[in-house]
């Protein structure tokens, strides 16, 4: 196959793989940096019989998607940090009805409006704990434009075959570079349905117990008569006071999660071979890394990065196995240290943990990561 070359910004290539996993449905408002999420996808969506529609606020945006998927459409929605702060009553509800849709947060500096052009990776532990009670997510993170394409589909993906919502988390470096992306190449990657019912529309349940732990799931309008609540409720929908019930339902929210983790666990390991010092971040932050690791290997200093893509559920096993080999893990993010909290928790008293912050507006360029490195490793010296 020929290649076909396109030079894509961040945003536009999440809507190029959006589509191409199948999403006939965008509910959204615009909102810095995310808007060409939104204005992209008004183009496109029509051109393959899909639907757009600007909504009158974020929370009837993550509404509108819910019911989109529930209809039986791919649903997606994109923002930013204040829009995503008010869609967590929304994703809370998306969790207990099993509704498979995608949230993307090209995240910006904040709290509250804070500045609304300038990149944070503020959003990331909001992103597993903003909506309240026990539940398991799934949050992915891209590292370049053609990465966003990929994850985009994987979000859709790991949605419909787990019947979750997926936030796709950007950072605004990545939602508005632009890079050259082989699209003949991208759009050979998999595209995952949700499983259909097998019974009859008499016999369906929409929260029937299953060997794999995800229900079948059916289109509202396609026949199949079903109950929607946020309450707990049994396998046919229904709201239930039962405790037996309840316990039952939570753990498989949680267990259809975390029992699939080598499926839906994704990150890359970049000279880590022989590494005896280790960087592990996220979002932009794997790409100023990746060159620092480059010139320390040229002077031969023995550094390795872990670039972690699945941010939600955290890739605990593979953190615990490199912390018993380096002699220092070192975090890069640009906050004021939420991915380093995770990174102390696994590591425990195996090797220190060095956070590198900023949390200005600015990127934590190459130089900064690469001094703090020599600062605490020659003052262990």
């Amino acid at each position: 196959m020929e290649k076909k070359l396109k030079l894509l910004q961040g945003n536009e290539a999440c809507v190029h793989g959006a589509i191409h996993a199948g999403m006939k449905f965008f509910a959204g408002y615009p909102i810095t940096p995310s808007t060409e999420v939104a204005e992209i996808s008004s183009i496109m969506l029509p051109r393959v019989k899909g639907t757009f529609i600007q909504m009158e606020d974020e929370i009837a945006s993550m509404s509108a998607i819910i019911g989109g998927s529930i209809a039986g459409k791919k649903s997606m929605t994109a923002t930013s940090g204040p829009g995503f702060s008010l869609k967590q009553e929304a994703i809370g509800y998306a969790c207990i009805t099993e509704t498979p849709c995608v949230i993307v947060n090209v995240q910006r500096s904040g709290p509250s409006t804070g500045l609304p052009t300038s990149p944070s990776q503020g959003d990331l532990m909001q992103a597993k704990w903003g909506t309240h009670g026990d539940h398991s997510i799934i949050v992915l993170s891209p590292t370049t434009v053609s990465d966003t394409y990929e994850l985009t589909v994987k979000a859709f993906n790991f949605a419909e075959k787990y019947r979750t919502p997926v936030v796709l988390l950007l950072d605004e470096v990545i939602g508005h570079m632009r890079e050259k992306v082989d699209l003949a190449e991208l759009q050979k990657l998999e595209v995952v349905d949700r499983k259909r019912a097998t019974c009859s529309k008499y016999d369906f349940r929409a929260y029937e117990i299953t060997e794999d732990l995800v229900p079948n799931m059916e289109g509202i309008g396609d026949g199949f008569k079903f109950h929607v609540t946020g309450l707990v409720h049994d396998e046919t929908g229904f709201p239930t006071n039962s405790t037996k019930v309840a316990h039952t339902l939570f753990t498989r929210l949680h267990e259809k999660i975390e029992k699939n983790l080598e499926d839906i666990l994704l990150y890359d390991e970049y000279c880590t071979e022989d590494c005896e010092m280790l960087i592990v971040t996220f979002g932009c932050m794997v790409r100023c890394s990746k060159d620092v690791v480059d010139d320390m290997r040229e002077n031969r200093i023995k550094i390795g990065l872990l670039a972690i893509k699945t941010v939600w559920p955290f890739p605990e096993q593979i953190v615990k196995e490199y912390s018993k080999k380096v002699e220092y893990i070192f975090v890069p993010e640009m906050n004021m240290g939420q991915m380093i909290l995770e990174v102390e928790r696994i590591v425990k008293n195996n090797c220190p943990v060095i956070g590198i912050n900023k949390y200005n507006g600015e990127i934590i360029t190459p130089e900064e990561i690469a001094s703090k490195i020599e600062e605490v490793t020659v003052y262990a010296k």
